[in-house]
């Protein structure tokens, strides 16, 4: 909201801000408030709203639009109970007034009573001549409730509204695609084109649509439409990037991504993507330099530094790997991702027990994968930490119960260990679970195998 100059040619906000710093109360009327307020919250700037609030009231003691914004603070403060004490004084007051009705659906809907906001916002519609917003409302109340039809028929009237609601728009897409709807998504930006022929969302959004259901060609068109609409749309690019990959494509792929290095700063799934590119055409030294600025652009993407240590891990450059997954984790040491890398790498490397490391940080972080927990006790077993596999391999065995591949390991371990009784336990499960996998033991257990109880109860089984 513009702010009017007053008679002096200052601004009222200024004149506010310069009233704070003094002793002196000066006067503003209650729409010059409303603006200073508006400005305020749009800043984030709450303490000095909540001020121009309160002294708005005390000039203004009966004004419903500055008693509306303090609803619209206490609501932000969570501080529902004064919200709704004060919006129910308002309502008495200004049955008619849309705001009233607003700001009620919004109390209500923060504590959860989504289909009562609803109710309410409906009932503004007929106090109201422009209806988009409380379309947008009610079609949001209906997302809470996971009411995607619903929903997505409130976002279509805001578009029958207004072609430009952009926002309702994404909205009514993401109705679409959460319903699995894509060919009716498709038939309604056909017609929307049709009436807005050089909307570059709508087409931006049907190349999507397109691409979803691999319907590459017409996407590319799509995504070349929307670029005609307008060409600095960097979303439109990078998705005609990806169709162009998918059509193996690559060094198209790479000119259209190099366009949106010129319209903007360079962003960082560009320059993977055009590295991914590269590496596509055999071209390892441009493949390598992408991927290096798109770590140096973005150190925290992880999809950068995973790409590079997976380059040089298909060159069997596991030093040059491990140097490059060693800086990763050294910005982002809770990344899972990065330290099965590690693990992978050193055990590459026949460093075991740093391998060790990499597994038992990954189970840390929750990567509760079977393949982890088996290839860490495999390692284990490897450096004789007999005690530490068994450990392993019990947990592994609370998230994966009657998994024979752990217990004819932990039988192995037993045995090995001269706890007999144990090893006879859990080969007797490994082989009622899943007998096939009996070949651990003479795999991974030599001497476990030869021994006479165990072959008696292999041959028993088998």
């Amino acid at each position: 909201m513009e702010l009017r100059p007053n008679d002096n040619n200052n601004l009222p906000l200024t004149r506010f801000e310069s009233m704070l710093k003094t002793n002196h109360v000066l006067f503003f009327d209650s729409e010059e408030f409303e603006n200073i307020i508006h400005h305020y919250l749009n800043q984030g700037k709450i303490a000095l709203a909540k001020k121009a609030i309160k002294l708005g009231l005390s000039q203004h003691p009966t004004s419903t639009n500055l008693k509306l914004f303090k609803v619209e603070i206490y609501v932000f403060e969570n501080n529902l109970d004064k919200a709704d004490a004060l919006i129910n004084e308002l309502y008495v007051i200004e049955p008619q007034n849309e705001e009233i009705y607003i700001q009620k659906a919004n109390i209500l809907s923060k504590r959860d009573n989504h289909e009562m906001a609803i109710k309410v916002l409906k009932q503004s519609l007929n106090l109201t001549e422009d209806v988009v917003d409380i379309y947008s409302l009610i079609g949001m109340e209906y997302l809470f409730l996971d009411k995607f039809e619903e929903a997505k028929n409130y976002f279509m009237k805001c578009l029958e509204a207004d072609l430009q609601d952009y926002s309702a728009l994404h909205n009514m897409i993401y109705c679409f695609e959460f319903l699995g709807q894509h060919d009716e998504a498709i038939s309604y930006l056909n017609t929307f084109l049709d009436n807005n022929p050089y909307c570059e969302v709508a087409w931006h959004q049907l190349g999507k649509q397109y691409f979803e259901l691999k319907d590459y060609n017409k996407a590319l068109a799509a995504f070349d439409f929307a670029i005609i609409s307008d060409d600095t749309f960097i979303g439109a690019y990078l998705e005609k990037g990806k169709v162009l990959e998918k059509l193996k494509r690559y060094q198209d792929a790479i000119e259209t991504y190099s366009i949106t290095l010129q319209l903007d700063d360079p962003t960082s799934f560009a320059l993977l993507r055009m590295g991914t590119c590269y590496e596509k055409l055999k071209n390892v030294d441009l493949a390598v330099q992408y991927y290096k600025k798109t770590v140096q652009e973005d150190p925290l993407l992880d999809k950068g530094w995973i790409a590079i240590t997976k380059f040089y891990i298909k060159k069997r450059n596991y030093k040059k790997s491990l140097y490059y997954i060693n800086k990763a984790i050294n910005i982002d040491s809770e990344n899972v991702l990065y330290w099965k890398l590690y693990a992978q790498i050193n055990e590459r490397l026949s460093f075991l027990e740093e391998a060790e490391r990499g597994y038992k940080k990954a189970l840390e972080l929750g990567n509760y994968e079977l393949n982890t927990w088996l290839t860490r006790g495999d390692i284990l077993l490897k450096i004789g930490e007999h005690e530490a596999a068994v450990y392993n391999f019990l947990q592994a065995a609370e998230f994966y119960p009657e998994n024979a591949e752990i217990e004819f390991r932990l039988a192995g371990l037993y045995y090995t260990m001269h706890e007999t009784e144990k090893g006879s336990y859990h080969l007797k499960n490994g082989l009622r679970f899943n007998p096939e996998y009996a070949l651990i033991i003479e795999e991974l257990f030599p001497n476990v195998y030869s021994k006479n109880q165990v072959k008696t109860i292999l041959k028993a089984k088998l």
